[in-house]
């Protein structure tokens, strides 16, 4: 049984196929079990192909252990964690199992650990966590030195980088990681890895007309003075801790303005938007050059990410103010905004 192959893995046949190939191994061992204490000697993904040892496993995948003396198997434990295992899938020198999801990843054992009528056994074994889940990080427009706060999960034994620089970290967390931003770090995205692989953020370094802030305000205005316009709403957002909340009378609006930008280096606006009401025609304006350019959008209860390409407004080289209309025709809306700002050519 040293050069398993499995051949196909589809889920409908898997079970079928798994059974032959422990028949085959059966067969090769004609004595049966051991009947001795259990040996791991080496644990592999099922895949198609030669089984190849590995020492770190993906919850939701399922493996091979190999050894002796594993008929008579009882328990198996990944970091400590009671996992299913089918009776029918083992053999005294093999057993088919799956990691469960629910498989903690953080301040384990890092074994696995099967116990058996005959004895038990240990196993270093790693349990991976998800790719690292990058939500937002703020501020987005960080300046040289400032303290930057990532936020998402499965920040496991992190590292960063800006750019393709790696950037020490100054503490984290699995959901919080802090830096300080590098020099020359405008216009670069950030990454995080983790042992399972790298995310990286969707905004780039700078790219920010609001993350908590509105970025280079110059004032702002609403079109009727019964109207809200809250830029430190904490109760809902996807970026940073803070989103805009307007609270608009039916077809009523509000400017933003901004100190100029050069914005040739950008393809196009960015902004996510969530609608306080559940009506299928809520909608929501966006102007651009002082009217020359209207872009409607439907706006759902869920955050939504809306770009609208410079190409479609005219092809602007400098960017100083956004006006926004509500324009759903049923009395007004309450609209949250987030993460808004320019993406990257």
């Amino acid at each position: 049984m040293k050069n398993i192959k499995i051949k196909y893995l589809l889920p409908l046949i898997m079970a079928f196929m798994v059974l032959g190939v422990f028949a085959s191994c059966d067969n090769d061992e004609a004595s049966g079990g051991s009947g001795g204490a259990p040996v791991i000697t080496s644990v592999a993904k099922s895949v198609e192909g030669d089984l190849v040892p590995v020492k770190v496993g993906d919850p939701k995948n399922y493996y091979i252990i190999q050894g002796t003396g594993l008929a008579n198997v009882t328990k198996i434990y990944f970091n400590d964690f009671d996992t299913y295992f089918n009776p029918t899938m083992v053999t005294d020198t093999a057993i088919f199992v799956l990691i469960d999801e629910k498989t903690p990843y953080a301040n384990s054992s890092n074994k696995l650990k099967l116990v058996t009528k005959t004895g038990t056994v240990l196993y270093d074994f790693v349990i991976a966590p998800p790719t690292p889940k990058l939500e937002s990080y703020n501020s987005i427009n960080a300046a040289e030195g400032e303290i930057v706060t990532v936020y998402g999960d499965y920040f496991l034994n992190p590292t960063v980088k800006v750019g393709t620089a790696d950037v020490p970290l100054i503490s984290s967390t699995l959901t919080e990681i802090k830096f300080k931003m590098p020099a020359n770090a405008t216009d670069k995205y950030v990454t995080v890895t983790n042992i399972s692989g790298s995310t990286v953020s969707e905004e780039a370094i700078g790219s920010a007309l609001y993350d908590d802030v509105l970025q280079g305000d110059a004032g702002h205005w609403l079109w009727n003075g019964a109207d809200t316009f809250d830029t430190d709403f904490k109760d809902d957002k996807v970026q940073g801790k803070s989103s805009i909340k307007f609270v608009f009378g039916g077809w009523n609006g509000a400017d933003m303005k901004f100190n100029s930008r050069n914005v040739s280096k950008y393809k196009a606006f960015r902004v996510k938007v969530k609608s306080g009401s559940t009506n299928t025609a809520a909608s929501v304006i966006f102007v651009f050059g002082g009217w020359a350019y209207q872009i409607k959008k439907t706006i759902t209860p869920n955050w939504t990410t809306i770009e609208i390409p410079f190409s479609d407004i005219g092809n602007p080289t400098t960017f100083d103010q956004l006006t926004l209309q509500e324009s759903g025709n049923f009395g007004g809306n309450t609209i949250l905004m987030d993460d808004m700002g320019f993406v990257l050519k």
